[in-house]
C-alpha cells in the first residue's frame, strides 16, 4: 500500500469513527443482537430463481435475511445494494417510502462493509435480476474499517493470508477454496467409515515424538515438569491401537514440524492417517486409487483435474515403479552412480545439495530422487521399495532386505501420501530406532528418538498390516488448482508485521 492510499484509507476510517460516535449519540443501537435470519440468500436463490415476476408477485412470503453490504447506489429516495451472506450475494432495492422516511435517513447513514438485516419479498428489476424489495432495514454491526481497494477485491498476497477475514469478505475464489476443502474432508471421513474403519483421536502432546523423520516443536508442562513434543505425526500411537485390537482405524490429525516454509510447506498442517489390519502396501496402493478417483468425481465431477495448466487424470490404474527403476528411468543414471556411495555423494554436490559425510547411501539416494525423478512425476506415480536405512518404521521386502514394502504417491510432481506395510517385529524395530539414535548423536535433528514403550507394545504383539499418511493441505491445492499451500490453509503461520496498520 503506497503512502497516498495509507492516508486516505485513515482518513476513510476517520469518517467511520466519526459517523459511529454520531450514532451512538443518537441512541442508535450499533452491535445489537435482536435481529433473526428466516432464510440464507443462496437457497432464496435455488428455490425461486427461476420464478418469473408474476411467480414472484403472487408469493405470499416475507424473507429475513442478513449480511454485509458490498457495494450501494444511490438515487435520493431509493437506493440498491448488495448484500452477501455465507451463502451468496442479491440485491436489495431500498425505497424510502416503504420503509419510512425517518428509517430510509438512518439507513443512507450505513456505509459499505457494515453488517444489515433486511426483511422484504422478492420481485425482479427491469433487467431482470431478482432482488429483495425492503420493508425495513437495521442495522446489525457497524464497520470502523473500509473494505479494501475500493471494494473491488484484495490482490496483496501477503495481506490477504495475513487478514484472511477480509480475503474471504472480498474474494469468492478463497471463500470456493474453503468450502471444497471441507467437501474433501467429509468426502475422505465417509469414506473411510464405508470401508470398516474406525475414527480416533491420539495426543497432540507427546513425551516422545515418533512416526516421520522430522524436527519437533519442544515445550514444558509445568505441573508434572516434563519436557513435551507438539506431534509430529500419530503413526506409533494408532499403531499402538492395532495391537490393542482395533484392526482398522483412522485420523485426521494436526502435526507440527520445525521445518522451513515454502509453497509446499506449512509448520502446522493435515494428514489423514489410516491403519489396516491383514493388509499390505499393494492393498493400499489399490485402495488409495479408488478413494482419490471417487473424491475427484464428488468434488469436480470428473476425475480429469486441471492442475497449474496439466491435466490430471486419477482414474484407473497408476504407473509403478520401484525406487530405483525410476532413478534409471526418469532421473537418467546408472546403477553404479547411485548404489556407490561415493558416485552418489558427489553427485549429489554437483547438483548443488548438501551432502554430509555421516549420512548413509540410503539418504543420498533420496536427495538424487528429489532432484531428478520427483518434478517429473505429474502424472499419478507410486514409487515403492524405498531403501530401509531411510524407512525406519517399514516392513522389509521379503526378497531384498536391503529395502522395504513401503510407497509413495507423486501428482503434480509433488509426494501426497507415503505408506507402508508396517514393521510389527520388535527386535527390527530395536535395530532400526538404535540407528536413528546413532544419526541423531551425529547431528541429525529429524532422526527419530527411540521409543522404549512402542518396543513394549509390539512385544505383545502387532498383526501384520499397512498404513498410509495423506497430506490433506496438499490434496486440497491440487482438488482447487492452488500453487500454494498458503491457498488452502485459513491462516498459515507468516513472520510477525513489521508495522501493523493502525
Amino acid at each position: 500500500m503506497t503512502t497516498e492510499q495509507s492516508q486516505s484509507r485513515s482518513q476513510l476510517q476517520k469518517q467511520r469513527l466519526e459517523k459511529f460516535t454520531q450514532l451512538q449519540d443518537s441512541g442508535v443501537a450499533l452491535y445489537p443482537n435482536d435481529f433473526r435470519k428466516n432464510a440464507e440468500l443462496g437457497q432464496i436463490k435455488v428455490a425461486y430463481g427461476g420464478h418469473d415476476e408474476s411467480a414472484l408477485e403472487v408469493l405470499e412470503k416475507s424473507f429475513a435475511v442478513a449480511g454485509r453490504v458490498m457495494s450501494q447506489r444511490s438515487f435520493g429516495k431509493a437506493a440498491f445494494f448488495h448484500l452477501q451472506d455465507a451463502t451468496d450475494q442479491m440485491q436489495v432495492f431500498v425505497q424510502r417510502d416503504a420503509i419510512g422516511a425517518e428509517s430510509y435517513a438512518l439507513f443512507k447513514k450505513y456505509d459499505i462493509g457494515d453488517i444489515v438485516g433486511v426483511t422484504g419479498r422478492l420481485f425482479r428489476t427491469k433487467t431482470g435480476e431478482l432482488t429483495v424489495k425492503a420493508e425495513s432495514v437495521c442495522l446489525v454491526s457497524k464497520a470502523l474499517r473500509p473494505l479494501p481497494e475500493k471494494y473491488h477485491g484484495l490482490k496483496d498476497v501477503e495481506v490477504r493470508y495475513r487478514q484472511r477475514y477480509v480475503d474471504l469478505m472480498v474474494n469468492p475464489r478463497t471463500r470456493e477454496i474453503f468450502h471444497r476443502r471441507t467437501q474433501v474432508v467429509r468426502f475422505l471421513r465417509s469414506f473411510l467409515d464405508k470401508e470398516g474403519f474406525m475414527e480416533v483421536e491420539t495426543p497432540m502432546m507427546q513425551p516422545i515424538p515418533g512416526g516421520a523423520t522430522a524436527r519437533p516443536f519442544v515445550t514444558h508442562h509445568k505441573a508434572l515438569d516434563m519436557r513435551l513434543f507438539l506431534r509430529i505425526a500419530p503413526e506409533l500411537y494408532l499403531k499402538r491401537l492395532l495391537v490393542g485390537g482395533f484392526e482398522r482405524v483412522y485420523e485426521i490429525n494436526r502435526n507440527f514440524r520445525n521445518e522451513g516454509i515454502s509453497t509446499q510447506h506449512n509448520p502446522e498442517f493435515t494428514m489423514l492417517e489410516f491403519y489396516w489390519a491383514y493388509a499390505d502396501y499393494q492393498d493400499l496402493m489399490d485402495l488409495t486409487e479408488r478413494m482419490f478417483a471417487d473424491l475427484a468425481r464428488d468434488v469436480l465431477g470428473s476425475e480429469v483435474v486441471p492442475y497449474q495448466g496439466e491435466l490430471i487424470n486419477l482414474g484407473g490404474s497408476w504407473q509403478r515403479l520401484t525406487f530405483y527403476e525410476s532413478l534409471e528411468s526418469l532421473g537418467g543414471l546408472r546403477p553404479e552412480q547411485y548404489q556407490d556411495y561415493t558416485e552418489a555423494r558427489n553427485l549429489v554436490l554437483k547438483l548443488g545439495e548438501k551432502a554430509h559425510t555421516e549420512e548413509k547411501l540410503g539418504k543420498l539416494q533420496a536427495k538424487l530422487f528429489d532432484l531428478l525423478v520427483e518434478p517429473k512425476l505429474i502424472q499419478p506415480h507410486f514409487i515403492y521399495h524405498y531403501p530401509t536405512d531411510i524407512s525406519p518404521l517399514s516392513r522389509r521386502n521379503d526378497a531384498d532386505p536391503q529395502v522395504t514394502d513401503r510407497f509413495e504417491l507423486f501428482i503434480a510432481g509433488r509426494e501426497m501420501a507415503n505408506a507402508f506395510s508396517e514393521l510389527n517385529d520388535p527386535l527390527d524395530q530395536r535395530g532400526r530406532f538404535e540407528d536413528q539414535v546413532r544419526e541423531k548423536e551425529a547431528g541429525d535433528e529429524e532422526a527419530h528418538f527411540m521409543d522404549e514403550d512402542y518396543i513394549r507394545a509390539l512385544e505383545y504383539g502387532m498383526p501384520p498390516a499397512a498404513g498410509q499418511g495423506v497430506g490433506i493441505d496438499r490434496l486440497v491445492m491440487l482438488l482447487t488448482d492452488s500453487p500454494s499451500i498458503r491457498e488452502v490453509i485459513l491462516f498459515p503461520l507468516l513472520r510477525p508485521e513489521a508495522n501493523p496498520t493502525p
